[in-house]
């Protein structure tokens, strides 16, 4: 079973280290851990540094705060403090205050290690506050990890969602580690590029890693980073200052610090090639699962790292989707004939290396794909999450497309085979029984969620998101925060008098409160159904 940190001796490094440097950890444990480990490594070098972290609840990291509740005895030995955020904007604007430290002429630390958390939608809510924090930058003693839960397949959101976009939007560098065995070395790596370039650090994580367990090496703890050689920090430094007009905030970001964490990248390793040929004329791009689902589908085709290099197959895995560092992946490319590139649902590493290659001469420039092949063809799904037989199936179709020797076309004909009969197969099979999920015995939503007859309600953000499919006349439903003003919007403009809105008591608190400000405003007639499940203090 996985250790709790809450029932660990004393000092939970020690505890730890007398384990040969290993421990069996689950990912929101390792996020737990960083900050600590940052922390620690401060104290080996003489820096007396705390840390802060806020955020707010929400799978893949509803685990989290729970988990940094149970720590809190360890995190107080690190001088780190936890304070959950009324919202996601509001805990990241607390995390942004934690690297202004240094301007109080009473401060007790040399500075502060921040890490905000939250969902992607979160991280959409955020960027606002993202933009105006990154440009005013990290301190030099502080650093910023921004981890963002994402859920590609909308398995308990919404909508499903990619932070990446959202960071980039922001100029915020952005991590993508691929399994939880990268989560320590990543995560200390992020803060120290953040104290290096002076930028707020994406970490992107979801369900596949932050809610595994296993092995981990804690040796990653105490990899020594290389500060680059071949930039020059500019005079007066690329970290929070004050005074500090906004126009200079901006032009630091969009001229030096961008570019200072690409040089940090490329001097410690971020993105590398995993698997060379010595023939290479076909190039696989892969970041954080996809990374993992593509190795898995080599093995899935049978063919072994020495029969895929003898092919002509180089790997190429990227830690750091954005920005993409250019020289890495330009030396990759020479000789190449192809590149796929496999992430998942909307390009970003792929527009990437488009752009850096667009100049290379034609002979040179070797054909890149994706998501659409050479053909404008569907390759790789916009809206699907990638699994391992799907990218297995791209990659041998695109191999019989090289010249290679007869008994690998056929090999790989007969894999192709394969797989289409078992998604065939598995297509076919329909389960015995279809329930779809329902309220449990005793849940207050079971009552709360009815209407009078000839009433309509609509939906919002929570459990009573389910009363949709149920014979309820609900109808419609609103990002977290909105419940109630889309009526506000059409209410003017139709006979239908009155509409019910349900509204948790945990959106409530996070945002509700204003939608019920707006509908008070916009003159709109609704009842507000607050659905208090006590969840939220």
């Amino acid at each position: 079973m996985t250790k709790s940190l809450a029932h660990q001796p004393q000092d939970l490094y020690e505890c730890y280290r007398q384990q040969s440097g290993q421990v069996y950890m689950s990912g929101v444990q390792a996020l737990a851990r960083i900050p600590m480990a940052q922390i620690r490594r401060d104290r080996a070098i003489g820096l007396n540094t705390g840390g802060f972290i806020s955020g707010y609840r929400g799978s893949p990291l509803g685990l989290l705060d729970n988990t940094l509740t149970q720590a809190q005895p360890y995190l107080d030995q690190y001088n780190i403090r936890f304070q959950p955020g009324v919202n996601e904007e509001l805990a990241a604007t607390m995390v942004w205050g934690s690297q202004q430290l240094h301007l109080s002429k009473k401060a007790q630390y040399d500075g502060l290690v921040g890490m905000w958390y939250g969902k992607g939608p979160g991280v959409d809510r955020c960027g606002d506050v993202f933009k105006h924090a990154n440009a005013a930058g990290s301190a030099t003693y502080g650093g910023v990890l921004c981890v963002a839960g994402d859920d590609h397949g909308a398995k308990s959101s919404t909508v499903p969602h990619q932070s990446d976009h959202a960071f980039m939007s922001s100029t915020m560098p952005m991590l993508y580690p691929s399994s939880i065995h990268e989560y320590m070395w990543m995560g200390l790596a992020g803060l120290a590029m953040s104290r290096y370039s002076g930028c707020w650090v994406g970490f992107k994580v979801i369900s596949e890693t932050v809610e595994t367990t296993a092995v981990v090496n804690l040796q990653d703890e105490d990899v020594q980073f290389i500060i680059p050689e071949d930039f020059e920090i500019p005079q007066g430094g690329l970290n929070l200052r004050w005074p500090d007009d906004r126009m200079q905030q901006d032009s630091r970001l969009q001229n030096h610090k961008g570019y200072a964490a690409l040089a940090f990248a490329r001097a410690n390793g971020f993105n590398r090639v995993t698997l060379a040929s010595t023939t290479a004329r076909f190039g696989i791009v892969a970041s954080g699962k996809s990374y993992e689902e593509t190795r898995q589908a080599i093995h899935e085709l049978g063919l072994t790292d020495e029969q895929i290099a003898a092919l002509g197959v180089s790997i190429y895995k990227v830690g750091m989707p954005w920005p993409l560092e250019p020289h890495g992946i330009r030396e990759f490319s020479k000789g190449l004939e192809e590149i796929l590139i496999v992430e998942e649902r909307r390009e970003m590493i792929e527009n990437q290396i488009k752009q850096q290659l667009f100049n290379w001469a034609t002979h040179e420039r070797p054909r890149i794909i994706g998501k659409f092949d050479e053909q404008d063809q569907s390759l790789l799904p916009l809206d699907k999450e990638l699994d391992v037989p799907m990218v297995a199936k791209v990659i041998a179709q695109r191999l019989l497309k090289l010249d290679i020797d007869t008994d690998t076309k056929v090999h790989l004909l007969a894999q192709i085979a394969r797989i289409d009969q078992q998604n065939a197969t598995s297509s076919a099979i329909l389960a015995p029984v279809s329930r779809t999920p329902f309220y449990c015995a005793g849940c207050p939503h079971n009552s709360s969620t009815k209407v009078p007859k000839g009433s309509r309600a609509a939906a919002g953000i929570g459990c009573h998101f389910m009363v949709q499919w149920m014979d309820r006349n609900t109808q419609t439903f609103s990002q977290m925060g909105g419940e109630g003003a889309m009526w506000a919007g059409c209410a003017h403009f139709t006979n239908e008098a009155h509409q019910f809105v349900n509204l948790g008591d945990g959106t409530y608190f996070h945002s509700g409160s204003l939608a019920i400000r707006q509908s008070l405003a916009a003159g709109a007639n609704i009842t507000y159904k607050i659905l208090f499940n006590d969840a939220v203090p």
